[in-house]
């Protein structure tokens, strides 16, 4: 049984990390107009209207229908907001999400206020085993809303990108402070010793379930790039034909997107009278050489990795790295949890700047990068229990891992363990491209 004074301190922090999920979710909801609130370009962004009373209702139906709190109005939405959930029910197609008329705008935000009082009156009453319990499944609904926080930034910015007249694109936010960087970071490849080594969630306290079981890899030498691959270097690619060679590109990719002439460039990128123009949350904005290529799916930053190797002499055998080697890379290097995440509110990514010697730069924040390595289960892995089973582990094939957060991410949700993974088509989230190599003892890579 939990103390009294230790369970007190316990619903205070439960309710204070609520309220704060809750209003920085609705922060970035404020910007909207009411007609943005309603739009779905395509499949994978979903329509704010219906963010936001998906996250309420994940507390309500996890939460608030096993401790009693549960009302005809949660019954009424289930088969509209229950995303992909099997075991809860019959869920609507994601695409018919923006076709829907009601609930309108109101009756969203009504709706997501509801909930938000059930919640706080249950966090303030209840006691013993309820309260505990209360606590687990609150911080897998309040991770579960940090999540959306980042899908939602992806999703306005590709809603407010498909309007085909640039004048009436209107930003989400006013330009970020800070000036891209003049001159590059050189870049290097820094060695990592192989061997054996432990991976999953070493540093303690609660994870998605995907992260564990912690478990022994061997891992052979290896050098990691100091620092994101730059929109200059990846224009290089582009200049020299990468999008137009059949044997850069993986067969699913080339079959589905590149012979059909699909893609010629990162997302959001546009040519206006000669040069290279990207829209951003900001709108927008001419590419800047030094700044990290963004939006660009696993089958590009493969396809880049392959060209660069074969192109220049000195990135013989680059490749992506898998999700070991970045894992141990950050770790080994003593990587903060800290850089250009959703808070610094520039939703950008940003030119990497002079870094510690020997320690890779951009590690956390600013873009999500590709990894080699198929998600899959860890070795001891245990899916959450009941409904939630369906969390992670239905998504456990097809898909690639990413690590490294985001400048949508936000940085209480980020962990060197955390394993993000998306399709390989994929090119709406904020991702990016770091290159990795085998190295070997005598100091030179093994390519």
């Amino acid at each position: 049984m939990i103390e009294c004074s230790s369970m007190e301190e316990n619903r205070e922090e439960m309710l204070a990390r609520f309220i704060g999920a809750q209003r920085q979710f609705e922060a970035l909801l404020t910007p909207l107009t009411a007609e943005e609130h309603r739009i779905q370009p395509t499949v994978e962004a979903s329509p704010p209207w219906w963010s936001l009373m998906h996250t309420a209702w994940f507390y309500s139906r996890n939460i608030l229908m096993e401790l009693g709190e549960y009302l005809p109005l949660d019954r009424l939405y289930d088969p509209l907001l229950n995303s992909y959930y099997h075991a809860l029910g019959p869920y609507l197609d994601q695409g018919l999400r923006g076709k829907l008329a009601e609930p309108a705008n109101n009756r969203a935000y009504a709706y997501r206020s509801s909930v938000h009082e059930r919640m706080t009156r249950l966090i303030l009453t209840a006691t013993g085993k309820e309260l505990e319990r209360l606590a687990f499944l609150l911080e897998i609904a309040i991770n579960h809303e940090e999540q959306h926080m980042e899908l939602f930034l992806t999703e306005i910015k590709r809603i407010k990108a498909e309007n085909p007249v640039g004048e009436l694109r209107l930003p989400y936010c006013a330009p970020p402070p800070f000036l891209s960087a003049t001159e590059a970071v050189a870049a290097e490849f820094l060695p990592f010793g192989g061997g054996l080594y432990e991976f999953g969630n070493l540093e303690g306290g609660w994870c998605w379930d995907n992260e564990l079981a912690v478990h022994s890899y061997h891992l052979r030498d290896f050098a990691i790039m100091n620092r994101l691959v730059t929109n200059g270097e990846y224009l290089e690619f582009m200049e020299d034909g990468g999008y137009e060679d059949f044997s850069l590109w993986l067969s699913s990719a080339y079959d589905a997107v590149i012979k059909k002439g699909l893609w010629r460039s990162p997302l959001y990128w546009e040519k206006i009278d000669g040069a290279w123009w990207t829209w951003t949350l900001s709108g927008m904005k001419r590419v800047e050489p030094h700044e990290p290529v963004c939006h660009v799916s696993f089958y590009e930053a493969h396809a880049y990795a392959l060209w660069k190797s074969r192109n220049d002499a000195h990135y013989r055998g680059a490749r992506l790295p898998t999700e070991r080697e970045w894992e141990l890379a950050a770790r080994a290097s003593r990587v903060p949890i800290s850089g250009n995440f959703l808070e610094s509110g520039q939703y950008h990514p940003s030119s990497a700047a002079k870094a510690v010697p020997g320690v890779p730069a951009q590690m956390l924040g600013d873009l999500w990068v590709w990894t080699a390595s198929h998600y899959e289960p860890y070795p001891g892995y245990k899916p959450l229990p009941a409904g939630l089973v369906e969390y992670n582990s239905k998504f456990m094939n097809n898909q690639r891992v990413l690590r490294g957060g985001s400048c949508a991410t936000p940085v209480g949700h980020m962990r060197l363990s955390y394993r993000n993974f998306w399709q390989a088509l994929t090119r709406f989230q904020f991702t990016g491209i770091r290159l990795a190599m085998d190295f070997d003892r005598e100091g030179t890579h093994a390519g």
